[in-house]
C-alpha cells in the first residue's frame, strides 16, 4: 500500500530554559544554561546539588487548581505543552474527526515524585495504610495521554510508550506509522518527565551517572568535552502534533516539516552502558535512513543523544563516523542537552523539536560548555560548539538511547 506523507502542524515545550516554543527557541539559539541549585528539597547530603529545574513555571497559570491536585508534575507538564502544540496547530475541534485523533506519550518513568511522597507518608505514620485515593492514577505513566484525550474529546489511539531515554522517541515512530498507515488523521505525540525529586537523585547518584560539578552546575553539561562527568538531570515536555499531509493541507494549516522516518534497535549488551562498538546505534540510524527513503549524504543535521557521559558521547560519534564516512564531516552535529539537561523520557521529544525549529530558521543550536579536547573524539566533526552556527538545514535526525539499550532515531525533512 502507498504510504501516507506525514507533516508537523504544531509544537509546544516546557523547558529548564524557556516555558515556550519561543522561549525555548531563544534559549537554544543564545546557548543559555538550564542548570542551577535544586530548589524543591534540601540537598545537603546529595552528592548532586543541582539540576535542570523549570523556571517561573506555575501550574495553576495553566490548569485549575483542583484539577491540578489530581495530576503528578510530569502529567501537568504533558498537559501545558499539549495545550500549546494543539493551539499552534489551529485544529478546529468542531469540524475535526476524533474518532481519528489519537494521543500518544512518552515517560520513562511516570508519577516518580507522587510515588515518592505516598511511600514517605506511609512510613512515616502508625501502619495504616491512609493513601491518597488519587495515587494511583496520578502515578501511571499512561495517565498523561489519557488526560489530553479526556480534555479535548480525541478518541483515537492512546496510550504510552516507555523504554526510558527512547521513550518520547518511540512514541513519535509510532504515531508516524498510525497516521502513514491511514489508522488516524492527527496525533498529538510527545513525552514529559518530572524526575528532580529525592528518589530521582539519588537513585541516579547511587549509579554514578550524574555529574558532580556542584561548584559550576551551569557548566556540569559538557557533551563532547574532555572533562564531562555525566549527565546533568532535566524536566518539562515537548509535544507535537502530526497530520495527514493532505489534511493539514485541505485546512489549510502551517506545516514546519515533513516527518520522513524513524528507525528502532537495541544494544543487547548491558542494563546502562552503552555498546563500546555502537552496533545498536549504528543499527539504528541505518534503519531510519533505510524507513525514511534517504542516504546519508542527505543528512545536514543530527542532534545527538550526547547526554555528557564519558562513554556514551564517544561511542555515538564513532556510530555517526561508521555510517556517514567523510559526510560526517559536513554535518552539523549538536547536543542540546549541554543547555536543558537530560529530560529522560521527554528528551526525544524537545530534541525532535529542536531540529524542526534549525531547518525553519535556519539555525544550528550549539553545544555549549566545551572548553577541552577529548582525543577520543574526532576532531574534523563540526559538533558546533559554544555558538549556534547558521545553515540551510534540509534535512535533519535526532538520536535518543536509553537505559537497557533502546535506541530511537527520528528524521524530519523540509516540506517541498
Amino acid at each position: 500500500m502507498e504510504l501516507k506523507r506525514v507533516v508537523v502542524t504544531g509544537l509546544g515545550a516546557l523547558t529548564p530554559i524557556g516555558n515556550t516554543i519561543d522561549e525555548y527557541w531563544e534559549g537554544l539559539v543564545s546557548g543559555k544554561s538550564g542548570a542551577a541549585p535544586i530548589t524543591y528539597y534540601d540537598t545537603e547530603k546529595f552528592k548532586t546539588k543541582f539540576a535542570c529545574e523549570l523556571k517561573g513555571f506555575e501550574v495553576t497559570d495553566f490548569i485549575d487548581k483542583k484539577e491540578a491536585r489530581k495530576m503528578d508534575k510530569f502529567a501537568q507538564y504533558a498537559m501545558v505543552a499539549a495545550d500549546e502544540a494543539i493551539a499552534d496547530a489551529k485544529l478546529n475541534l468542531d469540524e475535526v474527526n476524533k474518532l481519528r485523533v489519537g494521543v500518544i506519550w512518552g515517560a520513562g518513568i511516570g508519577g516518580l515524585e507522587t510515588f515518592q511522597q505516598e511511600v514517605l507518608n506511609f512510613a512515616g505514620g502508625d501502619g495504616t495504610p491512609r493513601f491518597n485515593p488519587f495515587f494511583i492514577p496520578k502515578m501511571i505513566a499512561d495517565i498523561a495521554p489519557a488526560n489530553i484525550s479526556i480534555k479535548y474529546g480525541f478518541m483515537g489511539p492512546n496510550y504510552t510508550t516507555v523504554s526510558a531515554c527512547a521513550s518520547s522517541a518511540n512514541a513519535m515512530f509510532d504515531a508516524l506509522n498510525m497516521i502513514r498507515l491511514g489508522h488516524c488523521d492527527v496525533i498529538v505525540t510527545g513525552g514529559s518527565e518530572a524526575a528532580v525529586t529525592i528518589a530521582g537523585m539519588g537513585g541516579f547518584n547511587a549509579m554514578h551517572a550524574l555529574s558532580t560539578r556542584n561548584e559550576s552546575p551551569e557548566t556540569a553539561s559538557r557533551p563532547f568535552d574532555g572533562t564531562r562527568d555525566g549527565f546533568v538531570l532535566g524536566e518539562g515536555a515537548g509535544a507535537l502534533v502530526l497530520e495527514d499531509y493532505e489534511h493539514a493541507k485541505a485546512r489549510g494549516a502551517k506545516i514546519y516539516a515533513e516527518f520522513l522516518g524513524g528507525g528502532l534497535s537495541s544494544d543487547a549488551y548491558h542494563m546502562t552502558a552503552p555498546h563500546p562498538d555502537g552496533i545498536g546505534v549504528i543499527a539504528v540510524m541505518k534503519n531510519c535512513l533505510e524507513n525514511a527513503g534517504l542516504k546519508a549524504e542527505d543528512v545536514d543535521h543530527i542532534n545527538t543523544h550526547g547526554t555528557s557521559t564519558p562513554l556514551g558521547d564517544v561511542a555515538e560519534l564513532k556510530a555517526i563516523s561508521e555510517i556517514f564516512g567523510d559526510h560526517a564531516k559536513k554535518i552539523n552535529i549538536n547536543s542540546t542537552k549541554s543547555m536543558t539537561g537530560h529530560l529522560l523520557g521527554a528528551a526525544g521529544a524537545i530534541e525532535a523539536i529542536s531540529v524542526i525549529l534549525a531547518m525553519e530558521h535556519g539555525i544550528v543550536p550549539p553545544t555549549i560548555n566545551h572548553s577541552t579536547v577529548d582525543e577520543n573524539i574526532d576532531p574534523e566533526l563540526n559538533l558546533t560548539l559554544n555558538k549556534a552556527q547558521k545553515r540551510d538545514v534540509k534535512v535533519a535526525m535526532s538520536n535518543t538511547f536509553g537505559f537497557g539499550g533502546h535506541n530511537a532515531c527520528v528524521l524530519f525533512k523540509k516540506i517541498d
